[in-house]
């Protein structure tokens, strides 16, 4: 494993975005790191207006940010409300990377998506995919966003030379995630919808799309132990990518849904709704090199994310 270049022990650092899926993770992770956690409210700091975060962060003067904060959702969202998903994650992402310059914050940790990546991309999809072709029309407002957080990181590091880090998770899942059918990602609404048919014995779950596209899923708490890896062993300007290099097709997750919920009924695939992207798995080759490689079993992290919503929706 590389060495420790910059040690979290001590430090005060910041999650931006602590209640969301990625964010609430790197809370519960920074919990073995012997550091002091930050965190904002709505009512505390509107990331969207420049002048509040200027403020907001010379005064807090945190040592380290996770940028983990950004408006976020699944295709249906993403395709029909792309000016909201360019305009408030530049702003998100423009006012706390320049205002962290502006309060000597010693380093920064970007998180962008996969979904930067051209449509057509090669597969798995290198670092070095980055601008080399058209996006995928479904959630390219989000991706050029993503891009110019990651140029925004790298010319900081050139001009001011400031420890401002990126890295690209892949698709996500687990615990804390935006069950929402609109505007969810594919595992959050499939857990619903599988829970949905297991609760009232429905015999099937209708799944959007053919259900061939492969997708790479990777579990928060591995996404977490990741990215607190990358602040404490990686300096470097170019954006890294952090998944787990396998993928699977939509109807094996689908399938594997269904069995973390012990529901055996079938699933109908609505041709009519969007694949997005044919493929879209990542090499992870550099972070592997660095000594990082994800650890939880797809099935066990599934099973987890399952049993989580589960409890939350008998709950209330």
């Amino acid at each position: 494993m590389t060495e420790v270049i910059f040690p979290l022990e001590g430090k005060r650092v910041l999650v931006a975005g602590h209640k969301g899926m990625a964010g609430s993770a790197i809370v519960h992770r920074l919990g073995r790191e012997k550091c002091e956690i930050l965190t904002a409210d709505r009512e505390d700091v509107d990331m969207g207006r420049q002048g509040e975060v200027e403020d907001w962060l010379g005064a807090l003067k945190p040592d380290a940010i996770f940028l983990a904060a950004a408006k976020v959702g699944g295709i249906q969202a993403n395709n029909t409300r792309p000016a909201e998903f360019l305009y408030d994650n530049l702003a998100i992402e423009t006012n706390v990377i320049h205002s962290a310059k502006q309060a000597g914050v010693k380093k920064l940790l970007f998180l962008g998506s996969s979904c930067i990546y051209p449509r057509e991309a090669p597969q798995p999809i290198p670092e070095e995919a980055l601008l080399t072709g058209p996006l995928e029309p479904t959630n390219e407002a989000y991706a050029v966003a993503k891009i110019a957080g990651i140029k925004l990181c790298q010319a900081y590091r050139r001009q001011y030379g400031c420890d401002f880090i990126s890295a690209m998770p892949t698709n996500l899942y687990g615990l804390g995630d935006r069950y929402d059918l609109a505007n969810g990602h594919v595992v959050a609404a499939l857990i619903m919808k599988v829970h949905a048919a297991r609760t009232a014995g429905a015999p099937a779950v209708e799944v959007w799309g053919t259900g061939t596209p492969r997708r790479e899923f990777l579990f928060t708490e591995d996404l977490a132990d990741g990215l607190v890896f990358l602040m404490k062993h990686y300096s470097g300007e170019s954006h890294l990518n952090l998944g787990t290099g396998i993928d699977m097709t939509i109807h094996e997750l689908a399938e594997a849904i269904g069995r973390a919920a012990g529901w055996s009924g079938r699933f109908v695939y609505d041709r009519s709704k969007p694949d997005g992207m044919p493929r879209k798995v990542m090499d992870v080759s550099r972070l592997t090199a660095l000594g990082w490689r994800a650890r939880t079993p797809f099935e066990e992290g599934i099973k987890a994310a399952y049993n989580w919503y589960a409890a939350k929706a008998t709950e209330g």
